[in-house]
């Protein structure tokens, strides 16, 4: 079993779900974040170029089987990825995977793939 963590720009937390339910996964968990990576972006607030130390972002989390890793993170890449750039911009978000060690649905008491 593993986690998948995607941060993605807020704007595309639409296409990335719509994607993710096309390839067969529908039960997610999104939070919205804030945070900056390798992006710098200027702004002008009264007369001031300000850099804003933080951009809002959607964290996407969706818990799946192994077989479903390369399904998932294929869907999520292919949905948030930029379109003006073929090697995409910067800023377009990180897929993070990490081990699951247990899951467990509440309601049925279920544990391990079957209660994903």
């Amino acid at each position: 079993m593993k986690l998948i963590t995607a941060i993605i720009r807020s704007y595309q937390l639409d296409q990335v779900r719509e994607s993710l339910i096309s390839a067969g996964i529908t039960r997610i968990t999104v939070s919205r974040v804030s945070g900056h990576g390798a992006q710098l972006r200027e702004e002008v607030y009264r007369g001031k170029k300000v850099v804003p130390g933080l951009i809002p972002k959607m964290r996407v989390e969706i818990a799946v089987n192994d077989e479903f890793v390369d399904t998932a993170v294929d869907a999520i890449v292919e949905a948030a990825k930029s379109v003006s750039d073929i090697e995409g911009e910067i800023g377009d978000g990180k897929i993070f995977i990490t081990q699951l060690e247990e899951c467990i649905r509440i309601r049925t008491g279920e544990r391990g793939n079957s209660a994903i």
